[in-house]
């Protein structure tokens, strides 16, 4: 169930754009056109009959043709309608008490509904020409039933009617018909409709001049009935409606009437009411499609906003990083050395399996440091380990269940020293990770530093894209937020703070399930300067599976949300929260939420554009994306001294995990939004992460 909202959302996204596509005739578009073959199966009388083929019933294994009378004209038109021309004609058709026939497209017909009534109000009769207009030779039976089907769904939803006539894209006239699309007349006519072909063909569409349309349009001998072709339709129709009038003044005045298809043969309307389902499913499908059309360019507007705000992000970094690793590789950037004892917290809940490896990690700093471990009430013998460790450095401090944060102000209270380091249970630091960590100190006017957390388990796939993420998304993204002085998050690994800070905000808070956002948004709010500090290294055991993934990450992504929302005050402050609020909390909720919330369009109109646009221009504008991407992670993971062979993940990474990051965050939104509660979910851990081997300078 929990992917199963985010999932329905992108799913009615997708259709809405295959809906959008069909109205415009991009999506399922086929353009070939078939060239005339041998006519060995098709019957003599039907090639030198008349350009109405009935295949209907128990004439589909003997189909007849019918002639249009003599002294009998029909207009056809094809294509349409069509909200320039169509009206045009109408009025001509109108001037001059006219009735005509007008093979319509699905496509066409969704897009103006209006046309379609109005045709139907002035007494003339519809055909099908398909919905997509391709080639129906090169289309498999159920393609061509679809056509039919779809376009007759379009007429019922905008007009309430079907229609029994059928004419072939790309056809003439009855001798045309050759091996090929014969057998379409018979399964088309299986299925209950009369094809209509044509006696006249006036190439209106290849615009020959008024003349030319008019001369051809004239029956092949004089008083011979005649079915004609024209264009309301696919282009510029000035000529065919100059030469419309012409065609029916001169045949008018030859002693011709004018009529429908059906009614030239003796029969009823092809065009009949419909009713019941029929009827509102077709509305329900006009409905819809016209929600995708006016929905489209708000789709293309958000798109636009994704790639702003992520090429805006992107070059944030490429300017701020390479300031903030200069400053980092100069040791008096914060004034004098800081050398003095510090405390260390490491709250614990039911981390048998790790604790022992973060202990010994604080063993062999090489900063002073006295180490307050936190026991929550666990229930599996974590706090009998620290015991039996016996390390002379390390106090132990059991309490019952409260969270985290009840058990990171138990340590602060119980806190000697005035600068406190965090990290978690699950983590293990570098011998000068705490020395790199409280440098920044120097300074007294910060109030916080975060470290530079690491994947330790990155060798599994899913632990390598964690690592991408972690050195891009989370560590680039801080060097940036450093030196706009918005660091939004102290990660809960390894983080410290000045006493002082930590009880001016009144300590950590439980309001939210992310009390690392909490309180770093609320340490800056009070005026403290927060700052990243890269060479603080700490490694933590990733989640190793797409479920504990999904938990971790949806509780952060909650928690997240709402942290910005219980600091949404800070927006009309003054001071250093009114500069968070305009600031740091826009950029946190435009980059953090609304472009990660937005980012799928990207893959939505990737699927759309490989499927029913030009797949070519379409991956290779993904493949760009997806270079820049690489580059500004080569560059990420230089600067964080990594070696960048994982990166080899990093197509994968965006097809997949990228994917499960998003339903995550829109799960997590949808969650916020509809009012609901989250659980704190415990990880299981496997303790496999310890100090590197090879530790840095």
């Amino acid at each position: 169930m929990r992917f199963f909202m985010p999932l329905s959302l992108l799913a009615c996204l997708l259709a809405l754009l295959v809906l959008r596509g069909l109205a415009t005739n991009e999506a399922f578009h086929d353009d070939r056109i078939a060239i005339s073959v041998d006519k060995t199966t098709v019957p003599d009388h039907l090639l030198k009959g008349g350009p109405v083929i009935d295949a209907r019933g128990s004439k589909n294994e003997k189909p007849v043709s019918y002639h249009i009378p003599d002294r009998t004209a029909v207009l056809s038109f094809d294509d349409g309608p069509s909200p320039q021309w169509t009206p045009k004609i109408l009025d001509v058709l109108a001037s001059r008490d006219v009735r005509a026939d007008f093979f319509v497209t699905g496509a066409m017909t969704t897009r103006n509904p209006e046309l379609i009534r109005k045709i139907v109000a002035g007494g003339h009769e519809l055909g099908v020409h398909t919905f997509t207009h391709p080639d129906l030779v090169y289309q498999s039976p159920t393609r061509i039933s679809w056509e039919l089907a779809q376009t007759q769904l379009a007429l019922a939803g905008v007009a309430g009617v079907h229609s029994a006539l059928f004419r072939p894209p790309y056809s003439s006239d009855a001798t045309a018909m050759d091996d090929w699309n014969y057998p379409v007349i018979k399964y088309v006519g299986a299925r209950g409709y009369l094809t209509a072909f044509i006696d006249r063909d006036t190439d209106d569409w290849r615009r020959p001049g008024v003349e030319e349309i008019v001369k051809a349009a004239m029956p092949a001998r004089p008083g011979a009935g005649a079915l004609i072709l024209l264009h309301d339709a696919g282009g510029d129709r000035t000529q065919t409606v100059a030469a419309l009038e012409q065609i029916i003044d001169k045949l008018k005045a030859e002693g011709y009437r004018f009529t429908t298809i059906s009614d030239a043969l003796g029969a009823s309307s092809a065009t009949v009411p419909v009713t019941g389902y029929q009827l509102w499913a077709g509305k329900g499908y006009i409905w819809a499609t016209q929600v995708a059309v006016h929905t489209l360019p708000v789709l293309v507007g958000l798109l636009a906003l994704v790639g702003f705000l992520n090429f805006g992000r992107f070059g944030l970094m490429l300017v701020l990083a390479p300031i903030h690793a200069r400053r980092a590789k100069r040791r008096d950037a914060w004034g004098p050395p800081v050398t003095g004892k510090v405390t260390v917290l490491v709250p614990a809940y039911n981390e048998r399996e790790c604790i022992a490896n973060t202990l010994n990690s604080l063993a062999v700093s090489d900063h002073p440091i006295e180490v307050i471990v936190i026991d929550d009430g666990s229930s599996d013998g974590t706090a009998d380990i620290v015991e039996a460790m016996n390390l002379p450095f390390v106090r132990l401090i059991r309490q019952a269940n409260g969270g985290k944060s009840s058990a990171l102000n138990t340590g602060i209270a119980a806190a000697s020293h005035e600068i406190i380091v965090m990290m978690d249970g699950d983590t293990v630091f570098e011998p000068s990770t705490v020395r790199e960590l409280v440098q920044p100190f120097g300074d007294p006017a910060i109030g916080a530093v975060a470290g530079n957390a690491k994947v330790g388990n990155r060798d599994s796939l899913i632990g390598a894209w964690q690592h991408i993420e972690y050195v891009l998304g989370h560590n680039l993204d801080r060097r940036m937020y450093d030196m706009l002085n918005v660091i939004q998050t102290i990660p809960g690994a390894v983080g410290a703070f000045r006493k002082e800070a930590l009880r001016r905000v009144g300590g950590m808070s439980d309001d939210t399930l992310a009390e690392d956002t909490d309180i770093t948004i609320a340490v800056l709010c009070d005026g403290w300067r927060i700052v990243y500090a890269e060479h603080a290294r700490a490694w933590t055991e990733a989640p190793a599976s797409l479920q504990q993934l999904w938990s971790q990450r949806y509780r952060w992504s909650y928690g997240s949300m709402q942290a910005m929302w219980k600091h949404r005050g800070a927006v009309t402050s003054r001071g250093p929260a009114g500069r968070f609020g305009r600031l740091g909390l826009p950029l946190v909720v435009l980059f953090g939420v609304v472009a990660p919330l937005l980012a799928p369009l990207v893959d939505l109109f990737l699927l759309y554009g490989v499927f029913f646009g030009d797949a070519g221009i379409t991956l290779a504008s993904w493949g760009g994306f997806i270079l820049l991407q690489a580059a500004l992670s080569w560059y990420a993971f230089h600067l964080d001294g990594e070696k960048p062979w994982y990166l080899i993940s990093l197509p994968i990474q965006q097809l997949v995990y990228r994917q499960l990051m998003y339903i995550v965050l829109l799960q997590s939104a949808i969650t916020a939004m509809t009012g609901g509660r989250l659980r704190w979910q415990k990880l299981r851990r496997t303790g496999e992460v310890a100090v590197p081997v090879e530790v840095r300078p």
